[in-house]
C-alpha cells in the first residue's frame, strides 16, 4: 500500500466519521428526511453534471443499473434516512459507533449466509467487536438513551450491510463519479416521497445549519463516496476496508470536540474493543485474500 493510498484512506475515514456530527447539527434544526433528500438532490446533480463534463456516460449495463438502484435505496435512503431520524433522539457519537460496526456485520453476514470461510483471528475479531458494541449499548441504555433512536440506527446498519454486499459491479472504470451521482439521485427520490408524506417544513435557520448542510452535501456526501470508490479500485476492497477501524475513534472524537458530547469509561473501552475487532477481521481477510495492485 503506497503513501497515496494511505492518505486517501485516512481522508475517507475522517470525512465519513465527521458526517455524524454535521448530521446532528442539521436534524436538530430541520426536518431530517427533507434535509437529506435535498442534500442528495444537490450532491447527485453536481456529481452527474461534473461526470458528464468529464465525458462519463449514464448508459450503464443492466447489472450496473440494478446495483446502483440497490445501493441508492439501501445506503442513501434506508441507512442514512434511518440515521438522520435517529439522530433527533440520540447523540452523534453513538450513531457513529453503531455505523462503524459495518465491517463486522459484513464479515458476519458473509460467514453466516454466503459460506465465506473465516480464520480464527477473524472469528475472534467478530466476537470482540460485537462485545464492544453491546458494552456501549448496555452503558447507554442504563443511562437513559432513547430506545427507538437506537433501534433505528441498528436497522440502518443492517441496510448498509445489504448495500455493501449487493453493490459489487455497480461501477466501471472511468465512470465512477456518474455512478455516485446516480446513486444519490435514487436516494433523493425515495426520501423525497416519504418526506412529503410525513414531514412539515419547519426550519430554525442559522449560520451553523447552513454550514453543516453545505459540508454534509459536499464532503461526506460527494467527496467521501468518490474517494472510497477510487481507493477500492486502487488497492481492492479488503485492504481499503482496513481504514474502517479508524471510524469508531474518529466518530466519537469529532462529536466530542464539536458538539461537546460526553464519553464515559465504558464508551472508551467499548470503542477500543470495536476498533481492535474490526482490525482483526480485516487483517484476517488480508491474510487469505491476495490483492493485486493497480
Amino acid at each position: 500500500m503506497d503513501a497515496k493510498a494511505i492518505a486517501m484512506g485516512v481522508a475517507f475515514a475522517i470525512m465519513w466519521s465527521s458526517a455524524f456530527t454535521s448530521a446532528r447539527m442539521i436534524v436538530t434544526a430541520a426536518p431530517p428526511l427533507t434535509a437529506l433528500s435535498l442534500r442528495f438532490l444537490i450532491s447527485g446533480l453536481l456529481g452527474v453534471l461534473i461526470a458528464r463534463a468529464m465525458g462519463q456516460t449514464w448508459k450503464l449495463t443492466r447489472s450496473q443499473w440494478k446495483a446502483t438502484a440497490v445501493f441508492g435505496i439501501c445506503q442513501n435512503a434506508l441507512y442514512l434516512g434511518l440515521n438522520f431520524v435517529a439522530m433527533q433522539k440520540i447523540e452523534a457519537g453513538l450513531a457513529a459507533i453503531i455505523a462503524s460496526s459495518l465491517p463486522l456485520l459484513v464479515a458476519f453476514a458473509g460467514w453466516m449466509f454466503l459460506g465465506e470461510r473465516t480464520r480464527p483471528l477473524g472469528l475472534a475479531g467478530l466476537a470482540a467487536g460485537m462485545f464492544g458494541v453491546l458494552l456501549i449499548m448496555g452503558s447507554r441504555l442504563s443511562g437513559g438513551v432513547d430506545v427507538l433512536g437506537l433501534v433505528l440506527c441498528c436497522l440502518g446498519a443492517v441496510a448498509l450491510t445489504v448495500a455493501t454486499l449487493s453493490v459489487r459491479g455497480a461501477s466501471s472504470p472511468g465512470n465512477l463519479l456518474m455512478v455516485v451521482g446516480l446513486q444519490m439521485l435514487v436516494g433523493s427520490a425515495c426520501l423525497g416521497v416519504v418526506a412529503l408524506l410525513t414531514e412539515s417544513w419547519a426550519v430554525e435557520w442559522s449560520s451553523r445549519l447552513v454550514l453543516a448542510f453545505a459540508y454534509t452535501t459536499l464532503v461526506p456526501g460527494l467527496a467521501a463516496t468518490l474517494v472510497w470508490f477510487v481507493l477500492v479500485g486502487r488497492i481492492g476492497t479488503v485492504r481499503a476496508s482496513t481504514f474502517h477501524f479508524l471510524n469508531p475513534f474518529l466518530g466519537v472524537a469529532i462529536a466530542a470536540l464539536l458538539l461537546g458530547e460526553k464519553l464515559g469509561p465504558l464508551d472508551i473501552v467499548g470503542v477500543a474493543i470495536i476498533t481492535a475487532g474490526i482490525f482483526a477481521v480485516q487483517i484476517s481477510k488480508a491474510q487469505r485474500v491476495p490483492v493485486v495492485q493497480n
